[in-house]
């Protein structure tokens, strides 16, 4: 890392991120019939979800909704879920808050979808969840890690999709902890929960090693001075919990100051190739040339699904066949295949709601804790907690861009809990066996 040169005027010319200016069925209408349930027909199933296509947080981003939509094409061409197809509706909202509004009153309102899936974005997503839920919209698998989709009682309706950031913070607090003892530890997190529920979980094993803490705004691309402040704080550890954008940035930023502390990034902005993709882009907008490789070489990662680089793991292979089959000319990411499993766990729900789908038997599917899939951790799903992903395992990248795993998967609470190891048995496509049936 120390031998990449960075031109010192690059980060003000490396990104130009302007983010845009965000009823259906009340109650769950358990008893209707298939045709009368909003967004159902005896053809298809119609759901919506709102994705920053153009904004700050779609570097990296943009691609999840392509993966979804692949793995519905395959469904779709397998004959769809019991005889119905997947009528997928995309909105960009920017990852703007105000946007996120419009665009899910469309999909509810205008296109009547049956189900939001997947809306991605922690301060987007906040905007509209109370909306949904007294609206009874099923709200499915969130693009987020914040602990409020994690809360029956106040939104029944909304269930969370990755492991949340507390339960990230922790395993990785312990694992700097552990490795790093003694060291200076920095925040460089987003201002919003994905930061206040990182910290919260960071905060129960490396409180008395952090000193300092720095927040960004994704409205503002400069980073230089939180990356100054950190190194100024003497900080050899920096735990990173930022989108895709703005792990690059910071990692341009410490390069061009001087500064090289040991990176530790949550799942949200620790995909290889996306980074190696931004680092490139950011850099020779800035009329600069990088290695990608030199500059993530020790990084360290976690994450909760399959490396996409892990070609002998079964769901690796699975969705690499749609992946060729439907968007081969798209790179094969850890992000695309985010998207890839969502579409599959939605799917998975859809199916156990039986040929006669309505919102209130997705909801009870989603309660069922009977999802399985691709996870190296299981989901929290139950009708006490609406939580997803509940461990993590990390990671590191190699000088080649690789990864390698050095802790294996763990599981943990949203609370004080112990974290301990995770090595359930994942159920194989096959057994799943959901395209086509």
């Amino acid at each position: 890392m120390r031998s990449t040169r960075i031109g010192v005027g690059f980060l003000a010319a490396a990104l130009t991120l302007s983010a845009c200016s965000g009823a259906g069925e009340t109650g769950t209408g358990g008893t209707q019939a298939a045709d009368s349930a909003v967004g159902v027909t005896k053809d298809a199933v119609v759901i919506g979800t709102h994705q920053p296509l153009t904004g700050p947080a779609a570097p990296g981003y943009s691609k999840i909704s392509v993966g979804a939509r692949a793995v519905y094409q395959a469904i779709n061409d397998g004959g769809g879920i019991n005889g119905r197809k997947i009528d997928y509706h995309v909105e960009d909202d920017g990852y703007n808050p105000t946007k996120t509004v419009e665009v899910v009153k469309k999909l509810v309102l205008q296109d009547k979808v049956f189900a939001i899936v997947g809306g991605l974005g922690t301060p987007t997503h906040s905007k509209v969840v109370d909306y949904l839920n007294s609206e009874g919209v099923p709200d499915l698998l969130v693009s987020s890690g914040a602990l409020a989709w994690d809360n029956p009682q106040k939104a029944p309706m909304t269930f969370g999709y990755q492991v949340d950031y507390t339960r990230e913070g922790k395993i990785q607090g312990k694992y700097v902890k552990d490795t790093f003892a003694g060291k200076k530890v920095g925040y460089f997190t987003q201002n919003d929960d994905v930061g206040r529920d990182t910290q919260a979980g960071l905060d129960q094993f490396v409180k008395d090693q952090a000193v300092v803490r720095q927040g960004y705004d994704s409205a503002n691309t400069d980073v230089t001075p939180q990356l100054s402040a950190l190194k100024a704080a003497g900080a050899e550890v920096v735990v990173c919990a930022c989108i895709p954008a703005f792990t690059a940035l910071a990692i341009l930023a410490a390069a061009k100051i001087g500064y090289h502390p040991q990176f530790v990034v949550s799942s949200i902005g620790a995909d290889p190739a996306t980074l190696s993709g931004l680092l490139q882009d950011f850099a020779k907008r800035g009329g600069a040339s990088v290695s990608s490789g030199q500059l993530l070489a020790g990084l360290i990662g976690t994450g909760y699904l399959p490396d996409v680089a892990q070609t002998s793991d079964p769901w690796v292979a699975y969705f690499k066949g749609i992946h060729d089959k439907y968007i081969a000319k798209e790179p094969l990411t850890n992000t695309v295949l985010f998207g890839m499993v969502q579409a599959y766990t939605f799917a998975q729900a859809l199916k156990a709601a039986g040929p006669d789908p309505t919102r209130q038997k997705i909801v009870e599917a989603m309660s069922s804790g009977a999802l399985k899939g691709p996870g190296l951790t299981p989901f929290g799903f139950s009708k006490e907690s609406h939580a997803g992903y509940t461990g993590a395992y990390v990671f590191k990248i190699n000088p080649d861009t690789s990864t390698t795993v050095i802790q294996p998967p763990a599981v943990t609470d949203r609370g004080t809990g112990a974290i301990t190891p995770y090595s359930g048995e994942r159920a194989t496509p096959e057994q799943v066996n959901l395209v086509g049936k």
